[in-house]
């Protein structure tokens, strides 16, 4: 392809987010009729058959993750490269410039990216005014993080104000608690502190959904570290089931540092950040089967961390994730791969005899429960 041997090489020769820059600036610059005409002809998959998630029509189970497009500049064009939803954000209520540069850094020998980008975007108001009037043709997610000026006591006044700020553009609303780059914000994890979140949200979105008349609330999500204990996921699940959360997001990035190719003096230098991308992949995918297990497969999980394959989403799929998502493998890999995963799919689902991906669910780990 192309991409992988032309297009990386040059964006790669450049710093990680001048590139990433570069390339948001040039899709954002595409207009409506070479979106469609092109992009979407050239890598749209053959039409598969919607899927309904938390009472949500996806096109397809791929979605590119949030953090790609914080400020929600590009997403005609990233729709038309065949996701079946995106998550934009991280937003946050007041718009801030994110950590010092350099941030975001390349693990090329490991597949993988270091980030410490600490939710930099113009702001939950700017965002709307930007997407309010795009048709997309996919599902929009908004990932909703904490300010950095507010404390951690004020978080929860923080998250509802971001909230009612995106409700009207966003098809879904994930929590992020679990970013590594906002100070305390992990905390937020911790039984009580993550109830008093969840439960204010809850409430609000009920008002919310009383003045809109809508049929049901917004989906409600939230996204997990991969460094929590089983102890912790215990806890999650008891308030997700409380509280009636639509969905959970295994997972994060990741703060450790285990079973690097990366020279260790090199990824010392990188300092801090989360880590993301192929070193992952089994964690993130463990943290799937122990939420399904959990839940006993009755709240929808999506799986994130690692995915560069079709097989990498089935290995999410068949532990217990509902929809997918990816990031760091649409980096290496470039504008093809949500197609490639989505035709790969259907041939996985073909060779294992089953009819469809809701068939697929959780098989692998229902099978070793028997």
């Amino acid at each position: 392809m192309v991409y992988r041997s032309l297009v990386r090489r040059l964006l790669f020769s450049l710093p990680p987010e001048t590139a990433h820059e570069l390339a948001l600036h040039s899709l954002s610059l595409l207009r409506p009729k070479f979106i469609n005409d092109v992009i979407a002809r050239r890598y749209a998959a053959k039409r598969s058959t919607p899927i309904q998630r938390f009472g949500i029509s996806f096109p397809n189970a791929v979605g590119l993750a949030a953090g790609f497009d914080k400020d929600g500049v590009a997403l005609p064009a990233l729709a038309a490269l065949g996701f079946g939803f995106i998550e934009a954000g991280t937003v946050t209520f007041h718009a801030q410039p994110g950590n010092p540069r350099p941030r975001l850094f390349r693990l090329p020998e490991d597949k993988a990216l270091i980030n410490r980008a600490g939710f930099n975007n113009s702001g939950a108001a700017a965002f709307v005014k930007r997407v309010e009037h795009e048709r997309l043709g996919c599902v929009l997610g908004v990932s909703i993080g904490k300010s950095k000026i507010t404390p951690l006591e004020q978080a929860t006044e923080d998250y509802l104000a971001s909230f009612e700020t995106v409700y009207d553009v966003a098809d879904y609303i994930a929590v992020n608690v679990s970013s590594p780059n906002t100070p305390q914000l992990r905390q937020l994890q911790q039984s009580e502190q993550l109830f008093a979140l969840l439960s204010a949200l809850q409430e609000r979105n009920r008002a919310l959904q009383q003045a809109r008349r809508h049929p049901r609330p917004m989906p409600l999500l939230v996204k997990l570290s991969p460094d929590l204990t089983s102890e912790d996921l215990e806890m999650i699940v008891d308030v997700a089931v409380r509280l009636q959360i639509d969905g959970l997001i295994a997972t994060n990035t990741t703060i450790t540092r285990d079973r690097l190719i990366t020279d260790r003096a090199r990824i010392a230098a990188l300092g801090e950040g989360g880590l993301s991308g192929a070193p992952l992949r089994a964690k993130s995918t463990q943290m799937v089967e122990q939420l399904y297990r959990l839940t006993k497969g009755k709240i929808p999980i999506v799986g994130v961390g690692g995915i560069f394959t079709a097989e990498d989403a089935w290995e999410k799929i068949s532990a217990g994730a509902s929809l997918v998502q990816l990031y760091t493998g649409f980096i290496y890999r470039g504008p093809g791969i949500a197609r490639e995963i989505n035709e790969g799919l259907e041939q996985i689902l073909s060779r294992e005899g089953l009819p469809n991906l809701d068939a697929a669910v959780g098989c692998r780990t229902e099978e070793r429960s028997r």
